[in-house]
């Protein structure tokens, strides 16, 4: 117990090394793919929780990524820049009287994560009794209507315009230090006696309940915890990319989350964490697909959406592959890597 502690309080310090280098010798486009593929790795492991650990299928991380986005830019926003974006209608009392400092970030992250799990609390009690396509499309469900909620409430969320000017606060110390804790927090969790009930309620819920375990409230809390972490992503990222607005947070980031946690393995957090790195950098490595290129006589023109063609043809390729993911349910722990190190010593030897 105290060898994990100490390890992994090693493994953070020279994260921290990583990113001390990495702000200083690395140029500005690759320190913002860095920080998205940290953003996806918290919203990709939270996710995992409750759709690969507990095996129960929903499809609204984006909701609570859109709740926790949101109450940060209102919290974050200076008071002067409120007045100015707010011009159709103002924003309404309190959140037109103050504005927090930057000291207190953190904090407008920590109640953007409990906004969003509050909101998960509230749609879990209905709709985590359901199973299956019916637990997916009620969850699904929630997501529009926070989305149609965004665009309707104009004194808060002013609509459709979005909310632009977000002093960008987010940075790689910010994203790296999350994500590692995330990870840290559920792989933990997932070890546990709470995370043991979880697996049991995936594979078979009669034998789980027999054994006297509470399915509802450990689907519940599971969800709870699932969309504090995802608020608290989507706060980094309306700080990170400086706006925030309904197109932001549509079904099409719950999508992108599913197909990292689907090809990293379900239940498996190193995978979702592999794989939603893998997923920020190659989105961008991708670009250059659409780009316009000359071999010898010949020029072939760019074509916009090529992109997501050679990505899907990618992601076809994989799953037939690896139709369990590319780890499964496997996970890597301390004493792989301490026995990687024992194995390279001997062969030196």
């Amino acid at each position: 117990m105290r060898k994990n502690l100490l390890l992994t309080l090693f493994l953070f310090a020279l994260l921290m090394v990583g990113v001390a280098m990495a702000e200083r010798y690395l140029n500005a486009y690759l320190v913002r793919i860095l920080n998205t593929a940290c953003i996806y790795v918290v919203a990709a492991v939270a996710y995992n929780l409750i759709n690969g650990v507990t095996g129960q299928f929903s499809l609204g991380p984006n909701a609570f990524m859109a709740i926790g986005g949101y109450t940060v830019a209102l919290l974050m926003l200076p008071l002067a820049q409120k007045k100015e974006v707010y011009f159709l209608q103002p924003l309404i009392w309190p959140l037109n009287a103050f504005s927090f400092p930057p000291s207190l970030f953190i904090l407008a992250l920590f109640l953007g994560g409990l906004l969003a799990s509050l909101f998960a609390l509230l749609i879990g009690i209905p709709t985590l009794r359901l199973r299956g396509d019916y637990l997916a499309i009620a969850t699904f469900g929630f997501g529009e209507i926070v989305i149609v909620l965004a665009n309707n409430l104009i004194p808060v969320t002013n609509g459709a315009l979005g909310i632009k000017g977000i002093p960008e606060y987010t940075n790689l110390w910010w994203t790296a230090s999350w994500a590692f804790w995330t990870v840290f927090m559920i792989k933990n969790l997932v070890n546990s006696s709470f995370g043991r009930a979880l697996k049991a309620i995936r594979e078979n819920e009669i034998a789980a309940e027999a054994m006297g375990v509470n399915l509802f409230r450990h689907k519940l809390l599971a969800f709870v915890l699932s969309g504090f972490f995802a608020g608290v992503a989507g706060g980094l990222f309306v700080t990170l990319i400086s706006t925030v607005s309904p197109t932001l947070f549509t079904f099409s980031m719950t999508f992108n989350l599913l197909i990292i946690i689907v090809l990293g393995g379900l239940g498996s957090i190193t995978g979702s964490t592999v794989t939603a790195i893998l997923f920020a950098f190659l989105q961008e490595l991708l670009r250059e697909v659409e780009a316009p290129h000359t071999i010898g006589s010949w020029t072939f023109p760019g074509i916009p959406g090529m992109r997501m063609v050679v990505f899907s043809v990618i992601l076809v390729i994989l799953m037939i592959f690896y139709r369990r993911g590319l780890f499964g349910q496997r996970e890597l722990s301390f004493e792989d890597i301490l026995s990687l190190f024992r194995r390279g010593r001997k062969a030196h030897v």
